[in-house]
């Protein structure tokens, strides 16, 4: 009986858990273009690490649902960002196909790799953009560079496998890419959340595919989809979303890289701590 009561005790905070996540995730998603993924993954590794899932399976499992929810995610926030302007549908069909052709690498790599791989490629990246966000300052101008085709492919390349292996939607990597390139940081914003789509749609599949017949895996999983967990984070990732995106058009350009540059900071340090400990 006790041990009963203590295994519904821990399902019940897993459930608050990724309600939380959920709320917070979703208002990331539309705030930042960042697919929610920022905030859920680092969520559910440690809860999968509370819930006893082997080290080397925990982020292959956190990054593969947090794909799942943000296909929802993207819908729900890109729908919002359309309504303003601020989705690049040009650059999307431009930057597309080389996006996908490094979700492909990324699942596959992401799939085999050590989970703790997974996490320290997480970590670096999010520690590499929240500086970059932080530091240099918002470009003002509205003039974009366009740099050859080869270079789009290549930045398309690396953004798709390496948010595929983190589990994210682009924004973490995209958003600061364009704006770079002089877009706009509403418009990164709102072009990334619609890259997040591309991202996660076929990363879903790949994780859960390449996760079939693993051992070890928490109960309720296709792959390494957790579909429990998914069924809690969707509905508030979609509801939460639209705040976000409303959000992102109210507040100062400059307060909107500080927030994301501090979470993405605060998040690379507890993956940093986790790791070392």
């Amino acid at each position: 009986m006790f041990e009963m009561d203590g295994a519904m005790s821990l399902y019940l905070v897993w459930g608050v858990a990724m309600l939380f996540a959920g709320v917070v995730g979703g208002i990331m998603a539309g705030l930042l273009g960042v697919g929610g993924g920022i905030v859920i993954v680092p969520v559910l590794y440690h809860f999968l690490t509370t819930m006893g899932v082997d080290e080397s399976l925990r982020m292959q499992v956190a990054v593969a649902t947090s794909l799942t929810t943000i296909i929802a995610t993207a819908i729900s926030s890109t729908r919002s960002h359309y309504k303003k302007g601020s989705v690049d549908t040009a650059l999307l069909k431009h930057w597309g196909p080389a996006i996908i052709v490094g979700v492909i690498l990324g699942t596959t790599i992401g799939g085999l790799a050590d989970g703790q791989v997974l996490t320290i490629v997480f970590a670096v990246v999010a520690l590499i953009v929240a500086g970059n966000m932080i530091l240099v300052k918002d470009r003002e101008t509205n003039e974009t560079k366009n740099p050859p085709k080869s270079v789009w492919a290549v930045l398309g390349v690396i953004a798709g496998s390496l948010s595929a292996m983190m589990g994210i939607g682009g924004g973490t990597i995209c958003v600061p890419v364009l704006n770079f390139l002089g877009y706009d940081i509403r418009r990164a914003v709102g072009t990334s959340a619609a890259i997040g789509l591309i991202i996660a749609l076929p990363g879903t599949i790949g994780y859960a595919m390449s996760g079939i017949g693993v051992d070890g895996r928490p109960p309720f999983s296709i792959g390494y989809v957790n579909v429990l967990a998914a069924a809690l984070l969707i509905p508030m990732t979609v509801l939460c979303a639209p705040i976000g995106a409303r959000i992102a058009h109210t507040i100062p350009r400059r307060a909107l890289r500080m927030c994301f540059g501090l979470f993405l900071a605060i998040t690379s340090a507890r993956m940093f701590y986790d790791l070392l400990s």
